[in-house]
């Protein structure tokens, strides 16, 4: 819910923080989404159940961006936008005790995603490369090709939660956000070949997932 210098060859440590990061990222999930069907279980309405489950939301967010530092000494961009994002609307949902900010967030930061994205395009630049650039190694032609696919594909799931969440109910909401952490998962699989192809060196790409969280 992304240049610099030079990045040394990666290595096996390095695939094994992007695993953790991962896994981390989907745990705030994960925390989320079972916390808000214990709630439902216990009676509580969508809305309700949503603003409670927001209390892990934000608890989970925090410690995913203490354990991404501890484990990279640094906050990387990606990380940091969605987990950034995650305590402001997270915040934001339990002050004015409504849902819909939590929901809202997803379209906002994915749209703000595309529009700098392909906003870059024609003035040749690759935002795209600052974000990912400790991830993969590949030529300006790959990292342009990277930066239309991921801008195009944060706008669609921009304009999807945005239909969802206006017009579904908070259970499906919640089905939805766990439906489009593994359509992330699949795109980033899917650009594989793409990378492989473009790659400067022979190297084998870490697990890259275009979707920055809940």
């Amino acid at each position: 819910m992304t240049d610099t210098p030079p990045e040394q060859p990666r290595t096996a440590p390095a695939n094994n923080r992007a695993w953790i990061r991962q896994a981390v990222d989907f745990g705030a999930l994960v925390a989320f989404a079972g916390a808000y069907v214990f709630l439902r279980a216990r009676g509580l309405d969508g809305r309700e159940a949503m603003v409670q489950a927001t209390w892990v939301l934000v608890g989970a967010s925090a410690i995913a961006l203490i354990v991404g530092y501890a484990v990279e000494r640094r906050l990387a961009p990606l990380p940091l936008l969605a987990g950034g994002f995650a305590l402001i609307f997270g915040g934001l949902t339990l002050f004015f005790h409504d849902p819909s900010l939590l929901k809202i967030k997803l379209s906002i930061q994915n749209g703000l995603l595309a529009a700098v994205l392909l906003g870059s395009l024609p003035l040749g630049k690759y935002p795209f490369k600052y974000l990912l650039g400790d991830s993969i190694k590949v030529t300006d032609q790959a990292w342009r090709g990277l930066t239309l696919r991921y801008g195009l594909y944060f706008a669609t799931i921009a304009v999807a939660n945005e239909i969802v969440w206006r017009t579904q109910s908070d259970d499906t909401w919640v089905a939805f956000r766990g439906i489009i952490w593994v359509a992330a998962c699949v795109f980033g699989l899917l650009q594989i070949p793409y990378i492989l192809k473009h790659m400067i060196k022979d190297e084998e790409p870490g697990p890259v997932s275009p979707d920055p969280g809940l």
